[in-house]
């Protein structure tokens, strides 16, 4: 039996390979009740691979999986759990209404169809085939689909893909209310500032191992960085090469610089342009200390 402490998923020292490549190197993640975990990394870190074997679609050559202290592939645990992958094949023929039926039927207590429609935002698609929506609206009936069976585990792949601004804050308004309920939820994405913005618990992974872990706040706490935003004709390529300065972009017309020093910094762009206008200095956020803990495991690793 499950206690609050006992993770409901579970990859202990996992090795997988697809032929010459590793794919996850003695990986160790655990998903705790209640809790949405952002699982974060650059493009081919190993992120879906560890959700494929978490779901038991793939097995590994070493470590041990688990699911609710189980095997993945018993049919008993994967009742527990929603499912939104990437990408999904469903019948274009078939209503919205009746996808979310069909996929209930699966389940021993499923969500009612208003409620699973509700959640998702497809109160106004119901009566639609699926083939004839955009992929924005077949992007939210998939996530109504993982839904509707009422998951203790929701594993959520790039889930806002696709969608526009106004779905977007839908699906997180729904995933803080699944949380709020007691629903663990493993959330890949690349939009940093869903992660910023949703998850109680961040890993980030690179080269199928865990580079850190822990809050929002832990994150940017482990990288000192401090984000200057302002107004300037300034050359960002020339700011980059600056002393003390870990990046320099634009944001339309705004000079972005980041910096573990920025009170030199600022100095030096105030005496370099005169013009200079609407100063901000704030502490990093998740996309910085995000590119710095990579940008770091990369240089390490190329120097091994």
């Amino acid at each position: 039996m499950n206690t609050l402490d006992t993770p409901v998923a579970a990859l202990a020292g996992v090795t997988l390979r697809y032929g010459a490549v590793t794919a996850l190197d003695r990986l160790d993640l655990a998903v705790r009740r209640g809790e949405l975990l952002a699982l974060l990394g650059p493009n081919g870190a190993g992120k879906s691979t560890s959700v494929a074997a978490l779901l038991g679609l793939v097995r590994p050559q070493a470590g041990q999986v688990t699911l609710f202290g189980a095997d993945p592939q018993r049919v008993e645990v994967r009742r527990r759990i929603g499912v939104m992958l990437q990408s999904a094949v469903l019948p274009a023929t078939l209503t919205v209404a009746e996808l979310l039926r069909l996929t209930a039927s699966y389940y021993p207590d499923p969500r009612p169809l208003d409620e699973s429609a509700a959640l998702a935002g497809l109160t106004d698609l119901l009566k639609r085939p699926y083939g004839k929506l955009s992929g924005g609206q077949q992007r939210r009936v998939q996530f109504g689909l993982a839904l509707c069976g009422r998951p203790e585990l929701l594993f959520l792949d790039e889930p806002t893909v696709g969608m526009d601004i106004d779905a977007r804050e839908r699906l997180w308004a729904t995933m803080r209310t699944v949380v709020a309920q007691g629903c663990a939820v493993v959330l890949t994405t690349h939009y940093l500032e869903e992660a910023e913005a949703l998850a109680q618990r961040v890993v980030v992974i690179d080269r199928g191992r865990v580079l850190t872990e822990g809050s929002v706040d832990d994150l940017r706490a482990r990288v000192a960085l401090t984000r200057i935003r302002c107004i300037s004709d300034l050359d960002e390529t020339a700011i980059a090469g600056w002393n003390g300065v870990a990046g320099a972009s634009r944001e339309g017309d705004r000079l972005i610089v980041t910096t573990a020093a920025a009170e030199p910094v600022v100095r030096r762009l105030l005496d370099a342009d005169s013009a200079l206008s609407e100063l901000e200095v704030r502490r990093a956020g998740l996309a910085e200390a995000f590119s710095a803990l990579t940008r770091t495991d990369t240089a390490t690793q190329e120097a091994a």
